[in-house]
This record gives structure tokens, C-alpha cells and sequence, in this order.
């Protein structure tokens, strides 16, 4: 019987033995610098978003003017893509704005249900967007359609090599 017991553990043992072995020479992982996916690093890209604030865009009755003087830019992290124009974009498409950013008198009109950019193509500092805008959510005033409007432009031309925006169909941001 001891000898049955004795010939059960010398396996169980040398497993044992064996993966203290294994797990003690084992070097472990460093950490990385960035944020992480499934143990790779992913590099990541700071860009400027452009919101309005009605606040800093008054004349001196406090009329808003709905001019570029309103842009508030935001600063976010993205990955690192080949499409920063179009990730930029579409970052500010989402509207998704911080509960301080709200209280500090920042706003948008972002999300517009049914906008969506369908391309961008940068040639001699021209950027020409593309939208798709089967709703005609990119208008309804002046003041709105112009603000909503320079939102984008900015966001635009934070990117290397943006000189001027075009949009795509012309009738966007119509009052």
C-alpha cells in the first residue's frame, strides 16, 4: 500500500517541482507606457475638437452673434489611424461633451440623427467632406447652421496640412 502511495506522489511531485521551476525563471512583463488591447500598446493622437460656447460670442448687450469668437476647443486622445481627418470628424459628429465641459457653458447640436460623413479627400489644402444628410438635420436658422458649420471647419483645419473646408452636398448648413 505504501509502495502504491509513494508511486502516486513522485509524479505529482516532479509536476510540482517542475512548474516551480518553470514559473520562478519566468521573467516578468513589463509595463507598458500606453494604454493596452490585449497586450499590445496602442498609440494614440491628440486632436482639438471645436464646440461652441454662447458665453464668450456676445456683443455688448448680450446679444450671442453665432460667430467663430464661440469656438471652445477641447483636446482628446484617438488612436493612432491613417484617417485622422475622418476620426476627428467623427468624434465631433458624437457631441459627446464632459459633465464639466457642459457646466462650463459648452455646447452642441452634436449628434444629428442621420448625419453621417461619408468621406473626406484632402488635395492642395482643400478638404472636401462629404455628408450624408437624408434628414436635413444640418439646418434650421442662421445661427445654427452657422455655428454648427464653423464646428467642423475648426475641427478640420487643426489637422496638418487643412488649409480650406469644402462641404459636400453645397445645400449643407442652409438657414
Amino acid at each position: 500500500m505504501k509502495k502504491k502511495i509513494i508511486l502516486f506522489l513522485l509524479p505529482v511531485a516532479a509536476v510540482i517541482a517542475g512548474a516551480l521551476v518553470y514559473f520562478s525563471t519566468r521573467k516578468a512583463p513589463e509595463p507598458a507606457a500606453g494604454k493596452q488591447n490585449a497586450g499590445r500598446e496602442i498609440q494614440t493622437r491628440q486632436i482639438t475638437l471645436y464646440y461652441y460656447n454662447p458665453q464668450t460670442d456676445k456683443d455688448g448687450a448680450g446679444n450671442v452673434l453665432c460667430t467663430r469668437a464661440g469656438l471652445a476647443p477641447l483636446l482628446r486622445e484617438i488612436p493612432l489611424t491613417k484617417t485622422p481627418i475622418q476620426d476627428a470628424i467623427n468624434l465631433l459628429l458624437k457631441g459627446d461633451l464632459t459633465a464639466s465641459e457642459r457646466q462650463a457653458g459648452i455646447t452642441t447640436d452634436f449628434p444629428l440623427s442621420g448625419l453621417v460623413l461619408k468621406g473626406a479627400n484632402l488635395a492642395n489644402g482643400i478638404l472636401t467632406l462629404e455628408f450624408a444628410d437624408p434628414q436635413n438635420v444640418t439646418s434650421g436658422g442662421s445661427c445654427r447652421a452657422g455655428v454648427l458649420w464653423f464646428q467642423i471647419e475648426a475641427t478640420a483645419k487643426k489637422v496638418a496640412g487643412v488649409d480650406r473646408v469644402r462641404f459636400i452636398p453645397e445645400t449643407l448648413f442652409q438657414p
